[in-house]
């Protein structure tokens, strides 16, 4: 495990949790300055410069009252982009972000109980929708205010959608009683819960900064071989620092198919998120997971459901199963809930196996829209029962291995691109998906596969793949000759708090 990191070079007044007055790092509002315009705003950070607190305040009040245009929104994005934030910087945007809805205020009892985790977005990654009623079986409330995709990733909320009847909007007081009778909520962001960062994710996917790192990392010094920029750092803590939490764990991922492509920018990033978490007042640690090969053996919405469920039924693909008994596990320790992360992994690892994790699920979703009875029928069915209760691709390709070999990897940055053309992904905000589309593999890292082996099932709406679709698929199987071997866990470094309890 790796040692605590203490990140940032600013230490910014730190907050108590859900203590969002603007006094924390310049004085009280009446001795700002007059805001600036936007154009004005966007020529500084364009140019390098620092925006104050106030601007910042001054640009995502423009965005809430409608005066940004959605071209100085993605003029802004951009600069943020290329030109980067400081700690400070990343700190007043994320409490601007965080402000400009209502605050989630919790009963005291449930203060050491309230955890969440996030991540990073990957491939599929189905972990948030284990895990929430993993953790919630175990004693924890998990209020879980998630995102929709991203660029080539799936966004949690689109998964939950594909069951039919699911409603991702709560209000505070619906999320409490979520809390109340299941412990756990898989939400999004609305009018009431951090409106500000649901416009600029939204044109974050659209405007190719999906990768800006402070809309990540918050730290223009970092040596990124992308250009750093604030608003996910932003973005990601925004959400969680208004549902009061006691610890927060995100998944920072690595790799070919995440925004990072090594595991030493990674860290980068999980340290500027864990000091920003710092200063305002947040536990936060990060888990630096590889994402380079997909997560499990689906990919896509609905398929990725039907993952999940098999995951609470004890079984499914075991690095989907390590990840979230390993990340639940540590945030068992986070909140001292559990005596160290092993113990903690075996509680939420039980959760899986005697069926409480899939009950909560259950619970979730009946009280979250879907008809009772579809959610106990896809909670207690058989997986091809499942499947007839999901929605369905009209068509099913096989790709087969072009030669014998071991499976070394399975990249999955071309195998997303792909869904993504056939309809699983977004290319402006606010389009349709197609939930039904996906992939399954059907071999693992490390399997002896023979010519002529299916190796990928393909789901599709459209008639069939096209020439070029087909080539870049079979481009995602990379075989060698070595012997077969059992593939790594995902899981490759943990960043701590910088707090001497938990050392």
């Amino acid at each position: 495990m790796a040692a605590p990191v203490t990140p940032g070079h600013l230490t910014p007044n730190p907050l108590a949790p859900g203590d969002l007055s603007w006094g924390g790092l310049q004085g009280p509002p009446d001795t700002l300055p007059e805001p600036k315009q936007l154009p004005e705003l966007i020529r500084l950070k364009r140019d390098g410069d620092r925006l104050s607190e106030g601007d910042i305040r001054g640009f995502v009040r423009a965005v809430m009252d409608g005066s940004a245009q959605g071209v100085q929104i993605g003029a802004m994005l951009m600069a943020i982009r290329l030109r980067g934030m400081d700690l400070e910087e990343t700190v007043a945007l994320t409490q601007a972000l965080a402000k400009s809805g209502e605050q989630l205020e919790w009963p005291e009892a449930w203060r050491q109980q309230l955890v969440d985790k996030h991540s990073t977005g990957g491939v599929g990654d189905k972990v948030s929708l284990v895990l929430a009623p993993a953790l919630a079986a175990c004693g924890c409330k998990v209020p879980m205010i998630s995102g929709r995709g991203l660029g080539h990733t799936g966004g949690t909320l689109d998964k939950l959608e594909s069951i039919p009847g699911f409603t991702v909007i709560q209000s505070p007081e619906q999320m409490q009683s979520l809390l109340e009778q299941v412990g756990c909520c898989i939400v999004g962001q609305s009018k009431k819960l951090v409106p500000a960062d649901g416009i600029l994710y939204e044109a974050r996917d659209v405007t190719a900064t999906v990768d800006s790192l402070p809309l990540i990392t918050g730290s223009s010094g970092l040596s990124f071989t992308t250009s750093p920029s604030a608003c996910p750092t932003a973005s990601i803590l925004s959400k969680k620092v208004v549902e009061s939490l006691s610890a927060l764990l995100v998944d920072v991922k690595f790799g070919a198919a995440a925004l990072l492509p090594s595991q030493a920018e990674a860290r980068e990033l999980a340290g500027a998120l864990v000091g920003v978490g710092a200063g305002l007042g947040l536990q936060v640690a990060a888990a630096l997971t590889a994402m380079d090969n997909p997560l499990g053996r689906s990919v896509g919405h609905t398929l990725e459901v039907e993952e999940a469920l098999l995951c609470m039924d004890g079984a499914g693909p075991p690095d989907l199963r390590d990840l979230v008994t390993r990340l639940g596990g540590t945030l068992l320790w986070l909140s001292r809930q559990a005596e160290d992360p092993a113990e903690g992994a075996a509680r939420v690892a039980a959760t899986l196996d005697d069926g409480s994790a899939r009950d909560r699920f259950e619970r979730m979703l009946a009280t979250q829209g879907v008809d009772p009875w579809l959610a106990r029928a896809l909670c207690s069915g058989t997986p091809a029962q499942r499947r007839q209760l999901l929605p369905r691709a009209r068509e099913q390709e096989e790709l087969l291995a072009p030669a014998d070999g071991t499976v070394e990897l399975i990249r999955a940055l071309p195998l997303a691109r792909v869904l993504h053309e056939l309809g699983a992904g977004r290319s402006r905000a606010g389009e349709p998906l197609r939930p039904a589309v996906g992939a399954e593999l059907l071999v693992g890292v490390g399997q002896k596969l023979r010519r002529g082996t299916p190796w990928l099932r393909v789901h599709l709406d459209a008639p069939a793949l096209s020439g070029p679709q087909r080539r870049a698929l079979q481009g995602a199987l990379v075989l060698s000759d070595r012997a077969p071997f059992t593939a790594p866990s995902p899981f490759a470094e943990l960043i701590l708090p910088p707090t001497d309890t938990q050392q």
